[in-house]
């Protein structure tokens, strides 16, 4: 049998396709940063600080991983932010969105278990089991939960993505951005974010639907009415 020889890439050899070639580099490098630059653009008269976060029924925390069944250090200080809205009279709900696909993975009871350890009742905390990625839990906030208007709260890096595609889906939304030290995972976050940039424009073009969207809950408005 013959062996197949992979042929390696041919460089230029002249001065002009190597002029042509740096340039197609570079248009590449453009074209993938468009949509990160966008965002960065387009929120930034929506981000506030837990200081000056406006005053609402709702506030959205996204899931962030966990490790041992327990928040991650990065989720549990998306946490304490929502719990210092809720304490200081900010927020009287907190919306806790992330991934419940399987049964040994649960991270909105997670969440809720934290928030009611560091001072929210849990009836003030409503669990979204089907926020898959930031998208789907922006369209199931509204849809799902009719939220309307609420605060966001993630890490820095990510959160010019979760306010832009909450206004997409119908959710007036303002983004609290959760500073961390700069370690490898907040330096990989910041990474994937040119990346996942570009998947957000195309929801944002396409409107797509969730991955499961399911009948309507009326958990925030129970939450809202409770007396707790």
């Amino acid at each position: 049998m013959r062996r197949l020889r992979l042929r390696r890439p041919r460089l230029p050899r002249t001065r002009a396709g190597w002029r042509q070639f740096v340039q197609v580099v570079a248009a590449g490098c453009v074209l993938a940063l468009l949509p990160a630059t966008w965002l960065w653009v387009s929120t930034a008269d929506r981000l506030r600080t837990l200081q000056d976060a406006p005053r609402t029924d709702v506030a959205v925390v996204f899931g962030a991983g966990l490790w041992d069944g327990e928040p991650s250090p990065y989720l549990a200080h998306r946490l304490d932010a929502a719990a210092a809205l809720y304490r200081e009279g900010r927020v009287k709900v907190v919306l806790v969105t992330g991934d419940n696909s399987r049964k040994d993975y649960d991270e909105p009871d997670a969440m809720r278990v934290y928030l009611a350890k560091h001072g929210v009742p849990r009836a003030r905390v409503v669990t979204d089991y089907a926020g898959f990625d930031t998208w789907d839990s922006c369209v199931r906030a509204k849809k799902i939960f009719g939220v309307d208007k609420a605060v966001l709260i993630s890490q820095n890096f990510h959160i010019r993505r979760a306010v832009a595609l909450c206004d997409a889906a119908g959710v007036d939304s303002y983004g609290v951005g959760v500073d961390d030290t700069h370690d490898a995972t907040w330096y990989y976050g910041g990474t994937r974010e040119v990346f996942a940039a570009g998947k957000a424009a195309l929801d944002l073009m396409f409107h797509p639907d969730p991955h499961f969207l399911g009948p309507k809950e009326k958990g925030i408005t129970r939450a809202l009415a409770s007396g707790k």
